[in-house]
C-alpha cells in the first residue's frame, strides 16, 4: 500500500506540491473522528426478519448522506443493494464509543419498502441517498423512489420529498415529482434548500430546492413557495467516458454517474455541482435556475470553475466567505480552494479513514465545522469489503467554515402541524406554538483569519498539464497551477475571469487524470463528439465509423 508525501517545489514563481511514495500527509487542520463503524446495525423490531440477507445484508448497507442536527446526527443509506433495513436512521450527538447502533427514523412505519409490504401513497420511504435540515429546524428527506439501484434498478415509487418537523418528528410537507421532469431512468441523489429569499413568517415553505437527476443527468428545481417544479440539463452534467474507472489505493472501479455532488455560496447566489465520472466542478447562478424552463435553442449559463487531481462524489461550501469543500478520490485527501482570494488548503489526507468521501457539510449547529462522511463505497461496490476494518466514519474538522448566522436571527423555530393534519393543497399554514426543547445557538464569531500559499497538489510524473488537487481553468483543455499570492485587485468577484462553459474553440487533451491516453480516442478529429461534450444536430451515417 502505498503512502504519500508532499515535496514543494518552487519553479518560475509556481509553488507546487507533489505527490510521491513514502510518508504519510496529516493536512492542516485536526481531523478528529466523530464516529465509525465497521458494518452499520440498526435497532430492528421484535418481529422484522433480520436473520435472512434479504431484509438485512450489512455487506449491502452503504452510507451516502450525512446531516447534523442540534441533538441527532441523521445518516442516509440508500438501496443500491438489497438487504437495507432502513434508508434513513439517527444517533444521538451525546453518545460515546464506535459503532452506535443506528435508530430508524423516525420508526420503523417508514421504512415499509424493506419488507416489500409499501404502498406508494403511504406516508414512508423508499430509497433517500442525501437530507438536509432547513432553518426551520425541518428535516428535508430526498426519496429517489428507486430500489436496488446497483443491481436491476426496480422503480418502486415516483420520487418525493418528505420534509419532518424535527421538534415532533412528524411530516409537515409531502412533495411528490410530476411525470413531466421524471425520465424512465431518474435517480435523484442530493438537493440544496434555498432559504435566500425566504420570509420567516413562511416557516421556510417559500423556499427553492435543487435537485440533481445523476442517472438522466439534469438539475430539477421546486419552488415552494408556488408549489411549481421544473427541469434543466446541460453537458456538464453528464458523465465524461474519460474518467470512468476511479481509483482509490490499489482498488479500482468503473461507475458512470453524472451528476451528484453540489455546493451552495448563499452570498454570491451560486450553485456548484460535479458528476462523479469527471475531473472538473462546474458552477451556475440561481438566478438562471430560478428563471424556469429554458426556452427552445437557449443553453444554461453554466461556467467551468476548475479542475481537481481525480474524482470526487463530495463538495460542500462555507456558509459565509466563498470557500469551496471537495474531496479527490484518488489522493484520499479532503481540501478547501477559495475562488474569491485564489486561497487553497489541503485540510486533511489520511489514507485509511478518507476513503471514498460521500458527503460534506458545514451545519450551522456546529459553528466553524466541516463534515465529512466516509463509506468505502468502493469495497462494498467491488465485493471485497474486509468486515474487521473501520469501512464507514463521520470525521469533523474544525476551524474552516464560517456560519451563516441565520440561526441566531431566526425566531419561528417551532413545531409545524402534522401532515396528516392537513388537506388538500393546504400547505401553508401557521406555526403551533409549543414548547421549544432545542434552541438555536447563539452568533458564532468567524475562525481567525488565515493566509496560505495556493497550492497545486499531488501532481503526479508524466502528467504534462499539471494536474493538481485543483487548478484554475485558462483555457479549455489546459489548465495552469494556482498562481501564488493573492490577487491585486480588491474586489475580486466569484468566477470573474471564467470561461463559459463549453467554450467554442480548443480541444480535449489527450491523456487521462493517470497521463495515459484517454481510452476513447477521436475517430474523427473534425467531429464535435461527446468529448468536447457538445453534440452536432445531425450527423450522416457512418461518418465515425472505421472503415
Amino acid at each position: 500500500m502505498h503512502r504519500w508525501c508532499l515535496l514543494a517545489v518552487v519553479c518560475s514563481g509556481v509553488l507546487v506540491a507533489i505527490a510521491r511514495p513514502g510518508q504519510a500527509v496529516g493536512g492542516s487542520h485536526k481531523m478528529e473522528v466523530v464516529k465509525q463503524w465497521n458494518l452499520l446495525n440498526f435497532n430492528f423490531p421484535w418481529d422484522y426478519p433480520a436473520a435472512s440477507k434479504e431484509f438485512y445484508n450489512p455487506e449491502n448497507v452503504v452510507a451516502t448522506g450525512l446531516e447534523v442536527g442540534y441533538d441527532r446526527i441523521f445518516i442516509a443509506t440508500p438501496r443500491l443493494f438489497s438487504g437495507v433495513p432502513a434508508t434513513v436512521s439517527s444517533i444521538p450527538r451525546g453518545t460515546n464509543g464506535d459503532s452506535p447502533v443506528l435508530q430508524a427514523y423516525p420508526d420503523w412505519t417508514h421504512h415499509r419498502a424493506a419488507t416489500k409490504e409499501y404502498n406508494c401513497s403511504d406516508i414512508g420511504l423508499v430509497s433517500v441517498y442525501r437530507l438536509r435540515i432547513d432553518s426551520c429546524n425541518r428535516l428535508w428527506a430526498l426519496d429517489a423512489g428507486v430500489s436496488r439501484s446497483l443491481e436491476d434498478f426496480e422503480v418502486t415509487c415516483p420520487p418525493k420529498i418528505l420534509v419532518y418537523d424535527l421538534h415532533t418528528d412528524q411530516v409537515v410537507r409531502r412533495i411528490d415529482f410530476p411525470p413531466e421532469v421524471v425520465r424512465r431512468e431518474s435517480l435523484y441523489t442530493n438537493l440544496i434548500v434555498d432559504e435566500t429569499t425566504s420570509r420567516p413568517e413562511n416557516n421556510c415553505d417559500d423556499v427553492f430546492v435543487y435537485i440533481t437527476d445523476t442517472v438522466a443527468p439534469g438539475i430539477v428545481v421546486y419552488d415552494s413557495g408556488k408549489d411549481l417544479t421544473w427541469r434543466v440539463s446541460h453537458p456538464a452534467m453528464y458523465p465524461d467516458p474519460d474518467f470512468a474507472e476511479s481509483s482509490i489505493l490499489e482498488h479500482r472501479f468503473t461507475l458512470m454517474d453524472g451528476i451528484v455532488g453540489l455546493a451552495f455560496d448563499m452570498e454570491a447566489g451560486i450553485v456548484y455541482f460535479q458528476p462523479l465520472a469527471t475531473d472538473r466542478i462546474f458552477s451556475v447562478t440561481t438566478a438562471a435556475l430560478r428563471a424556469g424552463p429554458l426556452p427552445f435553442g437557449k443553453d444554461l449559463p453554466v461556467k467551468l470553475v476548475g479542475r481537481k487531481s481525480s474524482q470526487g462524489i463530495g463538495l460542500g461550501a462555507s456558509p459565509r466567505g466563498g470557500t469551496i469543500f471537495y474531496a479527490p478520490l484518488s489522493e484520499t485527501a479532503v481540501a478547501s480552494w477559495n475562488p474569491r482570494t485564489n486561497e487553497h488548503q489541503i485540510l486533511a489526507q489520511d489514507q485509511e479513514k478518507i476513503q471514498f468521501a460521500a458527503d460534506l457539510r458545514t451545519p450551522d449547529r456546529d459553528g466553524t465545522a466541516l463534515y465529512v462522511l466516509t463509506s468505502k463505497f468502493h469495497r462494498f461496490f467491488l465485493k471485497n469489503l474486509d468486515a474487521n476494518e473501520f469501512n464507514t466514519r463521520i470525521l469533523r474538522i474544525d476551524g474552516v467554515a464560517i456560519p451563516s448566522g441565520q440561526l441566531a436571527t431566526q425566531s419561528h423555530l417551532r413545531p409545524t402541524v402534522p401532515y396528516d393534519t392537513l388537506h388538500g393543497n393546504a400547505y401553508y399554514h401557521p406555526s403551533v406554538v409549543l414548547p421549544v426543547p432545542y434552541k438555536p445557538l447563539g452568533p458564532v464569531l468567524p475562525p481567525t483569519a488565515t493566509t496560505s500559499n495556493p497550492l497545486s497538489v499531488f501532481n503526479t510524473q508524466n502528467m504534462p498539464f499539471g494536474h493538481g488537487l485543483f487548478t484554475k481553468q485558462s483555457t479549455f483543455g489546459h489548465s495552469t497551477i494556482l498562481q501564488q499570492g493573492k490577487p491585486s485587485q480588491p474586489f475580486f468577484a466569484l468566477n470573474n475571469g471564467e470561461k463559459s462553459f463549453p467554450p467554442s474553440l480548443g480541444s480535449r487533451p489527450q491523456y487521462g487524470a493517470s497521463g495515459s491516453p484517454i481510452f476513447v480516442p477521436k475517430l474523427n478529429q473534425n467531429f464535435n463528439d461527446l468529448n468536447l461534450l457538445r453534440y452536432r444536430k445531425s450527423v450522416p451515417v457512418n461518418q465515425t465509423a472505421l472503415h
